[in-house]
């Protein structure tokens, strides 16, 4: 079906008609979470909420002020070694999924606060060089110790125990839940009601790569987040790679309700989850938009994921990167150098900017740990410049597309 033959949706009638008539009688949403019931692992004066600084608001204020947040504008969201700056990078990437959920989450009455912070702090774990990087990472890690490295898991660690800032069990679990890369027609909330609940999710994400399929977010707040976390991503790659020359345009997608295009792609999701979810205690999207959900999932990998330049052209020199770098700072770690960059550059950097972390408890840590911590937190130029500072007679390095590429 032709782009152009895809209407932008409308909200049900009735639909309308209870939003309107819920707002003028001032009547919430019963499934919202309530600010009252937020739990925190330590019960601090100074977390409580008040009228000026209520209790998500105050998770927001912290997520924005961890030093890993500042490192989003230069981690990859999809476009590797390109220099353009008019492609989406991650710190693009959690404002846009901040605005999609909240836009959503107006509609049905949810806690926005509380949506805001989970999308802002949902990918503070994530690594250099997008996925790609995520499974390199995982795979160093995966066969040093048999356990697992998931971004999502990792920005739980990066906020509650690196950063440990405080933050609120909703909003932990709400980052933990939201990996967007398995598409639910329905989801419904999970039940993790404490900390114990919490870390015991992560001991299990850790330790079972099929664990974190089952992850399901306990607030429908948590349940906005991750369907658009997907919702952000899948027109704002299209329209990136159309702009990179990946694409000549977007008509090899194939659509019948949702449209191929960002802005209608936010709009009809947006509006069928609304239709499809209002006063439940759930989020849901119909049969046919789920099912072009999925096939749009499906022809971003085949059409974009799989052809982009880290995939095609430097892949495999990164994988090796991550290899021998990896090695090389574990290598460091085990022998007790102070002078190593996993020391000075990390260890050091932590225990100054944390609240939580002692320089030498920290050093006791099992040293993969430490090694994972360290490469998770880097941007892509970082990567790249401690690898060729380590190694410089090393001739692999991946090439970068410059900003004159194309002028000859």
């Amino acid at each position: 079906m032709e782009h152009a033959r895809i209407p932008y949706l409308a909200l049900d009638p009735d639909t309308e008609a209870a939003i309107c008539a819920d707002r003028a009688a001032g009547r919430r949403n019963p499934h919202a979470f309530p600010d009252e019931d937020v739990a925190r692992r330590e019960d601090k004066a100074h977390d409580r909420a008040t009228l000026t600084r209520p209790a998500f608001a105050r998770d927001i204020e912290k997520i924005l002020n961890v030093p890993a947040y500042n490192r989003y504008a230069g981690k990859t969201q999809v476009f590797s070694f390109v220099e353009n700056d008019d492609i989406c990078r991650r710190g693009l990437h959690v404002q846009l999924v901040s605005r999609v959920a909240r836009g959503i989450g107006t509609l049905l009455g949810l806690n926005c606060e509380l949506i805001e912070a989970i999308a802002l702090g949902h990918d503070v774990g994530h690594t250099p060089f997008g996925h790609a990087g995520e499974r390199f990472l995982s795979k160093c890690y995966h066969a040093r110790t048999g356990r697992y490295f998931n971004h999502n898991v990792h920005s739980v660690r990066v906020l509650d125990q690196l950063y440990r800032r405080n933050i609120s069990l909703q909003t932990l679990d709400g980052v933990l839940c939201h990996n967007g890369e398995f598409a639910c027609q329905v989801l419904r909330m999970g039940d993790t009601h404490d900390f114990a609940a919490l870390d015991a999710l992560v001991d299990a994400c850790n330790a079972d790569e099929r664990a974190i399929k089952r992850l399901r977010p306990s607030t429908l707040e948590g349940c906005v987040v991750r369907v658009s976390d997907m919702i952000a991503y899948l027109g704002k790659d299209r329209q990136d790679a159309v702009d990179m020359g990946v694409l000549p345009s977007l008509a090899p997608f194939e659509t019948s309700v949702m449209g191929k295009g960002n802005a209608q792609i936010i709009h009809n999701l947006t509006v069928d989850i609304v239709n499809n979810s209002y006063g439940r205690d759930r989020i849901a999207l119909s049969e046919a938009m789920f099912a072009d959900l999925k096939r749009a999932k499906a022809q971003n990998y085949e059409l974009i994921y799989g052809r982009e330049g880290l995939s095609q052209d430097a892949g495999n020199v990164v994988e090796e990167m991550f290899e021998r770098l990896y090695e090389r700072l574990l290598a460091d770690l085990k022998a007790g150098d102070e002078s190593s960059p996993a020391v000075r550059h990390h260890v050091d950097y932590l225990a100054a900017k944390s609240s939580s972390i002692d320089r030498d408890e920290y050093l006791r840590t099992e040293p993969n740990q430490i090694v994972v911590d360290y490469i998770s937190s880097m941007t892509d130029r970082y990567f790249t410049a401690l690898y060729a500072h380590l190694f410089p007679d090393d001739s692999r390095r991946p090439i970068e597309r410059g900003y004159c590429a194309d002028l000859g």
